[in-house]
């Protein structure tokens, strides 16, 4: 692989994506995020169609007798209806199925698909407009509390959740990264590829993972484990070529 230029397509809007995470954190760039993402990496751009209508989530109030941050009410209207953006591998849930985790005080909004982890958020932070996300695996024995932090707003997992559900949109376009062992990505992906700025995570009850991309290929690395998606046929067919010709060297 070739050192990253000026050239390199990442066909993502790396300055709203910076706004959304940054110290004065901005969530309408989160949504300029994941409406320049929908309209490059999927088979459509984003319409009001694909978002759940403001009547669905207040239903959902009255049912829960709680408020939905207007963060999460946000997500749900511009992406609520998806699932190409939002249920590829785990499920965000429809309105009428968000729920509380009564023992534990959590409002879960997205379950992992086979029912082995759960995201949420506490009710306790349920006032703030954009409050922190949890998770919780689904422990054999599980624990008084046993939800853990995720990602500190919900803004910014909506990002995390277009991301990781991309890889999986097209089997044709994915593929994995092998790392050398415990040490982390091969050294031609950490010097060619840049980190995007979201913060690392947990992901399951693994350590966390770091998300980079570059010439139309994004790449999220789990420690140990890596997983990649093309946005193109011929940028799938660039990143498999310059892999077989480091293997060759």
């Amino acid at each position: 692989m070739t050192k990253e230029s000026p050239s390199s397509n990442l066909m993502l809007d790396l300055d709203a994506l910076t706004a959304a995470v940054g110290e004065r954190p901005d969530r309408q760039a989160a949504w300029r995020f994941i409406r320049a993402f929908a309209r490059d990496w999927s088979q459509r751009p984003l319409t009001e169609a694909d978002g759940c209508a403001p009547a669905e989530l207040d239903a959902a109030q009255v049912r829960l007798g709680l408020p939905l941050p207007a963060a999460l009410r946000e997500a749900y209207q511009l992406i609520g209806n998806r699932k190409d953006l939002t249920d590829n591998q785990d499920s965000l849930l429809a309105p009428r199925d968000l729920h509380l985790d009564e023992d534990r005080g959590v409002l879960v909004f997205r379950v992992e698909n086979q029912a082995c982890a759960y995201w949420g958020i506490r009710v306790t932070d349920l006032g703030q407009d954009d409050p922190p996300v949890v998770m919780r695996a689904d422990l054999v024995r599980p624990t008084a509390d046993d939800w853990k932090a995720w990602l500190d707003r919900v803004s910014v997992a909506f990002v995390e959740i277009a991301l990781s559900e991309a890889l999986c949109a097209d089997d044709d376009l994915f593929g994995w990264v092998t790392s050398d062992g415990d040490t982390g990505l091969p050294e031609d992906i950490t010097t060619t590829f840049r980190r995007l700025p979201l913060p690392e995570y947990p992901i399951s009850q693994q350590r966390g993972s770091r998300w980079y991309a570059h010439d139309e290929i994004i790449l999220r690395d789990d420690h140990g484990t890596a997983m990649f998606r093309a946005r193109t046929e011929a940028a799938f067919d660039r990143f498999d070529e310059e892999g077989e010709e480091d293997e060759e060297d």
